[in-house]
């Protein structure tokens, strides 16, 4: 799937995922209003309205970008109503053809582990069938418990031509209280991304591995050092726009090629309409906010990228 990633990603000549994250806030009031006449104001109503938005994003930029990021957070949060929006989310943005990066952060070990990557990427067994939950093309993992955590993720990966990106060093303010502790003189993560790139390593596509990394926009020196420890990782750089990242602090995630980096913006995008910039499109138009957000934001990353 890495392979598909990149070829989108050359194709539209844009290194950036929009993450498909919506808060109820995030929601126009009228898209809110038409699901709670249908279904009330339920956890049915929300999940309905929350897949009528992101319908109306994704039908407005597909053809700009490669790929999308729903954060099931934002989906588990309304209960089993939210997760079919999820699922009917993911199954809409590959009938678009787009690369779907599940943000499950998910992080066990054994079975467990094993389970989670069945449900998010592989083939769950059901007596003489086989189903695909949720279908994802990447999912995120947390690395703390180490490579029992993240093997079976692996193996999954390999049975079914699917990719990960490993929680390196994350965008978050508070991330440092452990992701930066000194170990023989070595953050610990910069450890993890030796980890990250020694896992992946045994799993290459044409260009790039299968096996990826989350580096936060907002530490951009350190995504220097992990740009060199990871060369043929694939980066997913949350923490841009609405965190603070910006075009210029990405360069050095990216390699000479021009690829290697992925760059997510979530609510930037999705509640653009909100913002003072794109405010001229009005509620009623949000999607077309979203599409000029989206267009602003490939400008700004692409120009950083060439000027380096």
């Amino acid at each position: 799937m890495i392979n598909k990633l990149v070829e989108n990603i050359k194709k539209t000549g844009a290194p950036i995922v929009v993450g498909l994250d919506p808060m109820l806030n995030y929601i126009p009031e009228h898209v809110q209003k038409k699901a709670f006449a249908e279904f009330g104001e339920t956890l049915e109503g929300a999940a309905e309205a929350i897949w009528q938005f992101n319908k109306e994003i994704v039908d407005k930029t597909w053809d700009l970008i490669p790929a999308v990021k729903p954060q099931i957070a934002m989906y588990e949060q309304f209960g089993i109503p939210g997760l079919m929006a999820f699922k009917k989310t993911v199954d809409y943005c590959k009938e678009k053809g787009l690369v779907v990066i599940g943000d499950i952060k998910r992080g066990d070990i054994g079975s467990t582990s094993a389970a989670y990557a069945v449900g998010h990427l592989g083939r769950v067994q059901v007596g003489s069938k086989s189903y695909v939950p949720f279908d994802e093309d990447f999912a995120t993992v947390n690395p703390y418990l180490g490579s029992d955590g993240v093997n079976p993720f692996i193996k999954v990966c390999q049975e079914e031509n699917k990719g990960l990106f490993i929680l390196v060093k994350t965008s978050n303010p508070s991330s440092g209280e452990f992701q930066d502790q000194m170990i023989d003189g070595r953050p610990l993560y910069e450890l993890v991304g030796e980890k990250v790139a020694q896992w992946g390593e045994e799993h290459m596509g044409n260009e790039y591995s299968y096996i990826g990394a989350v580096v936060g926009a907002t530490y951009p020196e350190m995504g220097k050092i992990l740009r060199k420890i990871m060369p043929k990782a694939y980066i997913l750089v949350p923490g841009y726009g609405a965190q603070g990242g910006k075009g210029k602090d990405l360069v050095h995630f990216f390699n000479e090629d021009g690829l290697g980096a992925i760059v997510n913006s979530s609510r930037g995008i999705i509640a653009a309409y909100k913002q003072e910039d794109y405010a001229k499109y009005g509620t009623e138009n949000f999607g077309e906010a979203s599409r000029a957000a989206v267009e602003a934001m490939v400008k700004d990353i692409r120009e950083s990228v060439e000027q380096r």
